[in-house]
């Protein structure tokens, strides 16, 4: 039997580009680099300085693809695991000082659903940078200060490339002791975020 390649040739390459839009169309967003920026009102929760603190966050970050997954489930839902950096400026409408600027990363864990439209996800991690410390009473100690922070949050993709997120957001400032007193910061409130995929 012979094959006629002058046939078979074009309806080669046709079920190539079948195959390469189906892959495309099935990419998953937790499988790309991420750009964003969150913004978020944080008010003081516990009593480690004894004074009143409102904080608001703005961060540009930075997520990788998933670099593995701690589970899939048969219709597809996913359980994720990414990194997230961010660069992070925060101005204080209450509290000593007036400003923080400072870097940050953390795992970021996601469950995903079937549908690759919506998100829980939950980081937790730290980072360090400066604060404009001032000689106060209850104050921060000194300029260098460490920050930890945690987030619980939703995420909603609008499309492949853009998604919109909300979240419960926590963080602490401290200088693990250089100085003493070293009351610390603790703060609580509500982030939100928009994403954009890049390739």
């Amino acid at each position: 039997m012979r094959i006629n390649f002058s046939l078979a040739q074009p309806s080669l390459l046709i079920v190539l580009l079948l195959v390469a839009n189906s892959v495309y169309a099935q990419e998953h967003p937790a499988d790309n680099w991420e750009v964003g920026v969150e913004a978020g009102y944080l008010g003081k929760i516990l009593h480690h300085s004894p004074l009143d603190y409102t904080i608001v966050p703005t961060q540009v970050l930075w997520r990788t693809p998933a670099g593995f997954d701690l589970w899939r489930g048969a219709s597809g839902a996913r359980l994720a695991v990414r990194q997230r950096f961010s660069f992070v400026t925060e101005v204080y409408l209450k509290g000593a000082e007036d400003y923080y600027l400072a870097f940050a990363g953390s795992p970021s864990i996601e469950l995903w659903s079937a549908d690759q439209k919506t998100a829980l996800f939950y980081e937790i991690g730290g980072g360090a940078g400066r604060i404009n410390s001032k000689n106060i009473p209850g104050a921060q100690g000194q300029k260098f200060t460490l920050n930890w922070f945690s987030q619980f949050g939703y995420r909603h993709q609008f499309d492949k490339k853009m998604a919109i997120t909300s979240g419960i957001y926590f963080t602490h400032h401290s200088n693990m002791g250089m100085t003493k007193p070293n009351p610390g910061i603790d703060v609580l409130g509500l982030n939100f975020g928009i994403i954009w995929q890049i390739k």
